[in-house]
């Protein structure tokens, strides 16, 4: 049984069809799913499908991208959400500089901002980084010392160096469907030595679809078309990959298993 630890339920291509969506999940061997928010107004949909979906859990926090329309978003606002019961996650959040939709400090300022909630709580940050990997380390390693943060570069995409850095600070790292693309050849060699107890998988749908749906809408369904590539790059079987990248999960995702379930 497989856990998409990144997708976006509310959003256009999943949302209208939600329920057939989860089913479909459901019946391709998917037993949890993380359901992510980007902005404010997203919080209540995200917990709300969480609140009536028992595997579904919810993340708060705000994408790089809406930096600039939550400058003034303030500390409480965010530790006040984390509090619900099936918010399990804060982000995503981090640094794009990429398209550079918001200015570069508010994405700094954010960042640091999710991190120290993150930090309070014990809840794990999702971190987004696009052509940012320097400040992005950076930033990490200097609120690592200052006090240790779970957290996780969800979509990785980032160069072999990168990866070692977040590695080295204790980081894990999810994969997404764009392992399967062909100019992928980089990121399918990172996800052939990430160690067995750092590694996640997502769709991070309704985006990049693997191979073979590209060109539709990605769906938590195609978690397991990403689960096989993977797996069959590293050399194992899909239940093996499936069985440790799940406890994975519940081992940086605490908020998610059952206070005295074993993990």
């Amino acid at each position: 049984m497989l856990i998409d630890s990144h997708c976006h339920l509310e959003y256009k291509g999943l949302v209208e069809d939600q329920q057939a969506v989860l089913e479909r999940a459901r019946a391709a061997g998917v037993k949890g799913f993380l359901n992510i928010s980007t902005r404010q107004n997203e919080w209540d949909k995200v917990v709300a499908t969480a609140e009536r979906e028992p595997d579904v859990w919810a993340s708060v926090g705000i994408h790089p991208h809406e930096a600039d329309a939550h400058a003034d978003l303030g500390e409480e606002a965010l530790r006040a959400a984390t509090a619900h019961p099936k918010v399990i996650a804060i982000g995503e959040t981090g640094l794009d500089y990429y398209y550079d939709k918001s200015d570069r400090n508010v994405q700094k300022d954010l960042f640091r901002m999710h991190i120290g909630i993150a930090r309070e709580t014990g809840l794990p940050l999702i971190i987004h980084t696009r052509d940012a990997e320097e400040d992005t380390a950076d930033i990490l390693a200097s609120e690592m010392e200052k006090g240790a943060f779970p957290a996780l570069i969800h979509c990785f995409t980032a160069s072999t160096e990168f990866g070692q850095k977040v590695l080295d600070l204790g980081l894990t790292i999810s994969i997404s469907g764009i392992v399967t693309f062909k100019n992928a050849k980089e990121l399918q060699e990172i996800a052939t030595i990430i160690p067995q107890d750092r590694l996640l998988v997502e769709t991070d749908s309704p985006f990049l679809a693997p191979v073979p749906h590209r060109g539709r809408p990605c769906e938590p369904a195609f978690v397991r078309n990403t689960a096989e590539f993977v797996a069959e790059l590293r050399g194992e079987d899909l239940e093996t990959l499936a069985e440790y990248t799940t406890r994975n999960f519940e081992k940086l995702f605490r908020k998610a298993v059952p206070e005295g379930a074993a993990t």
